[in-house]
């Protein structure tokens, strides 16, 4: 039968004297975040009672530390003598509460179990974070936990000083299709040079040409990147890449510039400096990442067959520095209506590309690697509607506007290194785009407007009959 009461063998272990006083502390911690936590279980604390304040303040000091970090324990006894000195603080004024004896036995069973002293050095409550001046990162997060801590110092009212930098995404490739900072989704002709991006700070232009003799699209064969000097971290450097050479240098021969600005983990788990401004080459030739963590700005640049695409994340603050001379930019505005080839997002597709002559039978298709690699040049097809969303459906399952640009591009050029392009263009996306519940677009359908016309035909319709069977009535 087996003794009543024993759900489980060695069960009774793990109630016994030694193992509760063990684990006392650790439980009565776990009642004061717990009792915080759910405020309507437990005896809620007093506006004067600032329990609640010293343990989270705790918890924030000892979040990062383990036992494998040398120093653990001065630094957790520091700790926990700030948090012990907290609760002296507010001990009259939460008197009788639940929460704060919790505090105050957790507290003691721990400093007995780690040997810490109740004299010597505390923790500060707002350590001072090392200022990088040339990391973008570092110096918004300073501002911002200087910003709130003078809101809360100086300041009882509900304002919590300046949020968090908000950064903003833009790509560009295929047809060309821009993604703009609003996420706006365009294709467009801008044959010849453009601006994508022009602030203070940077500036992306791109060049595009004719893709198919007798067809207003175009693609990007030239992309200029100038990043302008900032001081103390950077000179002006210049990128360029054109088709069938994407550098994995700037223009004066170097990969970086800058002093080292914080520790970057590479993927074999190594720990090194990066610099202000620097390249990384992801694949010779085909696939080049730009670095700028002075402003906070990443930029990727591939060629797919004969062509470039571009995506960049940038802050949103240094967007919006221009002036009335830099208002011509393509991520920031969108395309002019007159170089607009969609219409209102919906994308007409060509029957055929113009260039390729009668409706001849679809060629063999090229062997190509499943990943990004691009399809031999000359690479030309005559697809079909129905034959263009079968190959742009191999590399993207998702059906929103990356997979018709995909189809558009498709009939336009008969060019399978287009396909490759917009899945290209989606990852990259899917890697910088700050918001993941702003990635999928849709194309408006001509199906979902002919619908539209439809029904209002048919209200008209029977408008018309009421009218008609109330003239009756009343005859």
């Amino acid at each position: 039968m087996g003794r009543a009461g024993c759900c489980c063998l060695g069960a009774e272990r793990l109630v016994s004297p030694s193992m509760v006083r063990r684990f006392r502390p650790l439980l009565l911690l776990i009642i004061v975040v717990c009792c915080g936590a759910h405020l309507g279980q437990c005896q809620v604390a007093t506006p004067q009672c600032r329990i609640q304040k010293c343990t989270t303040d705790f918890v924030s000091l000892t979040s990062h530390l383990t036992p494998a970090v040398d120093g653990f324990e001065t630094e957790f006894c520091k700790a926990l003598r700030a948090y012990s000195a907290c609760t002296q603080k507010t001990a009259k004024s939460c008197r009788g509460n639940l929460v704060f004896h919790s505090a105050v036995l957790g507290i003691s069973d721990l400093m007995s179990q780690r040997n810490c002293s109740r004299d010597g050095p505390t923790s500060s409550t707002h350590p001072e974070i090392q200022l990088e001046p040339c990391n973008y990162h570092s110096r918004t997060q300073h501002a911002h936990t200087h910003s709130h801590m003078h809101t809360h110092t100086h300041s009882h009212s509900h304002s919590h000083g300046h949020s968090q930098p908000g950064y903003l995404f833009c790509g560009l490739f295929g047809d060309p299709h821009l993604r703009t900072f609003k996420d706006s989704f365009q294709t467009c002709k801008v044959e010849g040079a453009w601006p994508l991006i022009d602030n203070d700070y940077l500036s992306v232009q791109v060049t595009n040409v004719p893709v198919v003799p007798g067809s207003s699209a175009t693609a990007t064969n030239k992309i200029t990147i100038i990043f302008k000097p900032y001081e103390g971290c950077t000179d002006q450097r210049v990128y360029q890449a054109v088709t069938d050479n994407l550098p994995a240098a700037f223009d004066d021969g170097t990969v970086s510039s800058g002093d080292p600005i914080h520790t970057s983990v590479g993927a074999e788990g190594a720990a090194g400096k990066v610099r202000a401004l620097w390249i990384s080459e992801r694949s010779p030739g085909r696939h080049v990442e730009l670095h700028a963590g002075y402003i906070g700005v990443t930029v990727i640049v591939r060629q797919l067959g004969r062509y470039l695409t571009l995506a960049v994340r940038i802050p949103e603050e240094l967007a919006q520095a221009y002036d009335a001379t830099q208002d011509l930019q393509l991520c920031l505005n969108g395309c002019p209506t007159s170089e607009r080839i969609d219409q209102a997002g919906h994308l007409p597709l060509p029957l055929s590309p113009p260039a390729l002559g009668l409706q001849l039978q679809q060629l063999r298709r090229p062997s190509y690697s499943p990943q990004t690699q691009a399809y031999p040049y000359g690479a030309t097809h005559v697809f079909g509607v129905e034959g263009a969303k079968e190959r742009c459906r191999e590399k993207l399952e998702v059906l929103d506007i990356y997979f018709h640009s995909c189809v558009f591009d498709l009939l336009t050029t008969g060019d399978a290194n287009f396909t490759v392009a917009a899945y290209s263009a989606q990852k990259d996306m899917e890697t910088l785009h700050p918001h993941q519940d702003r990635w999928r677009i849709y194309p408006r359908s001509s199906a979902t407007s002919s619908l539209h016309s439809e029904f209002q035909l048919v209200q008209q319709q029977l408008a018309l009959l009421l009218l008609c069977a109330l003239s009756i009535i009343l005859m």
